[in-house]
């Protein structure tokens, strides 16, 4: 299974004339990054709520925002008098000395602490209905993970199945490859008429032509591209995994670079590299 760890989700409840809404953002990074926005009177929560995204998301950058409104028609408030007065005469003596002294009680009251409003602690009961909207915004975040991540599996799936038809072509260019090299060396030293150990010249033949040979490394791809299909259909979401399986595909794609030798053979190994590139840029957002 895949998992993205790009992911949305919201939801939001009524209690006792609130309503609380919770909404979750998450992208891709390479640990948990959680970011907790919540009111003042859910302050002390703060650390069980990280608790459970770490627990229900593993990883990714989480930005989760608590939002509360107060459905009644009134608030009960109280207004900071002796801030808004020390706000006011130290504003009086600047604007004394600029001789502006417009508007100045519509700037005190838009400063910090002026008014209070009356926070009521939380009560058991209001907590778990906020559990359980949180619950529901972090199935909706899994859900999202869900889909982004069948649409990766699908493009991993077509991307590793241009690299295997590349790499058929490779093996059909191989077998051609090393009876050309033979026989080109074959030629050339005919061409110099020289008296030649033909036993020595075989074993040289065939210690330069294992030096060529990519068989192994042909072998090796297929098994590595194989187990990524494999680890990719498992149960569980592992983006390390899999990032570790696509180093390995690109070591031997890039011996079987190095070996070529071959203009064709380094045109498919192109495409294959430029192919798993794109895995690998993927393979950052999966869980």
């Amino acid at each position: 299974m895949i998992l993205s760890m790009t992911g949305y989700g919201k939801a939001e409840c009524t209690y006792s004339q609130k309503r609380i809404s919770v909404e979750i953002k998450t992208l891709n990074s390479k640990h948990l990054d959680a970011n907790v926005r919540l009111p003042n009177s859910y302050k002390g929560k703060d650390i069980g709520i990280r608790q459970r995204l770490s627990q229900a998301l593993k990883r990714g950058k989480i930005d989760c925002s608590f939002y509360l409104e107060t459905l009644e028609s009134q608030k009960d408030i109280t207004l900071n008098t002796d801030v808004i007065k020390s706000y006011y005469v130290s504003l009086k003596t600047i604007a004394d000395e600029l001789g502006n002294k417009d508007e100045l009680m519509s700037v005190v009251m838009r400063l910090p602490h002026v008014i209070n409003s009356e926070a009521e602690d939380i009560d058991e009961d209001e907590w778990r209905q906020i559990e359980s909207v949180l619950e529901q915004a972090i199935t909706a975040v899994n859900e999202f993970r869900k889909a982004e991540g069948q649409t990766l599996k699908l493009d991993f799936e077509q991307r590793i199945a241009i690299i295997r038809k590349h790499l058929v072509d490779v093996e059909i260019i191989e077998k051609e490859r090393i009876q050309a090299i033979q026989s080109n060396i074959t030629e050339q030293l005919n061409n110099l008429k020289l008296n030649v150990d033909e036993n020595r010249f075989e074993q040289e033949m065939i210690y330069y032509l294992e030096k060529l040979d990519i068989t192994e490394e042909i072998t090796r791809l297929n098994i590595h591209l194989d187990y990524f299909l494999e680890v990719m259909s498992s149960t569980l979401s592992q983006g390390k995994k899999l990032g570790f399986i696509a180093q390995e595909i690109g070591r031997e794609i890039n011996t079987i670079g190095s070996k070529a030798n071959n203009a064709a053979m380094q045109k498919l190994v192109v495409q294959m590299k430029d192919e798993l590139e794109k895995i690998k840029e993927q393979l950052l957002n999966v869980l």
